[in-house]
């Protein structure tokens, strides 16, 4: 109960930060999240040490727990940078994937289109991450992988919130079958092209999404 409760308070607070809702600098106060949020301090806790260590908030000692929100430069950097990396891992997901690991990239993509048949944006987020997980786990390359998990962790807010932008959700259905299309027919130039458009068009919608939100207020 702990850890839902713990995971509802980050995303909560991880998209005020990414909404800019919550400014750089604004301490996060666990008597008041706690209220907030109406749960005890503990998930709050674990909220904070989560946020910490996705940098989306700092610790100061004797101090407390202040945002750390990216810019909008740093954001574009950030999907800069995650899109090469996507773009190698299905290059060599391409080369290197198996049988088994092709068809559960098909099942993990298949969630993605019940989602969209469910209307549910968080569920097509959690798909997602399983579809191109199965893509860093067929690169053969753990350092790879690794590395690109970690970037994309840094990013999970943004991926998130873009997928609420009007017709977003079916475009990227669209690019995983051309993803899967390039890996499963072994051409490792095209799906790295696709993969690192996919995660571009990704920083963009984020940007539409913002549009939308300053003209909501």
């Amino acid at each position: 109960m702990s850890s839902r409760a713990a995971t509802r308070v980050f995303q909560g607070i991880e998209e005020e930060i990414a909404t800019g809702l919550l400014k750089d600098g604004e301490k996060l106060d666990e008597a008041t999240l706690a209220e907030r949020f109406d749960v005890s301090r503990t998930p709050v806790r674990e909220a904070l040490l989560q946020l910490v260590g996705s940098g989306l908030a700092t610790q100061i000692p004797k101090r407390g727990c202040f945002v750390r929100s990216p810019s909008f430069r740093e954001v574009i950097e950030m999907f800069e940078v995650m899109s090469e990396l996507e773009g190698l891992c299905a290059r060599l997901a391409a080369r290197r994937i198996s049988e088994a690991q092709l068809k559960r990239l098909k099942q993990a993509n298949a969630g993605c289109e019940d989602a969209i048949a469910q209307g549910d944006s968080d569920l097509y987020y959690a798909n997602n991450v399983q579809f191109h997980e199965c893509i860093y786990e067929a690169c053969g390359n753990t350092f790879l992988a690794d590395e690109t998990r970690r970037l994309r962790r840094r990013l999970q807010s943004f991926r998130r919130l873009q997928l609420r932008v009007r017709g977003r959700m079916p475009q990227s259905l669209d690019e995983h079958h051309l993803i899967i299309d390039a890996i499963e027919s072994g051409l490792a130039e095209k799906a790295d092209e696709l993969s690192r458009t996919h995660v571009m068009i990704q920083g963009e919608r984020f940007n539409d999404l913002l549009m939308h939100m300053e003209q909501a207020h």
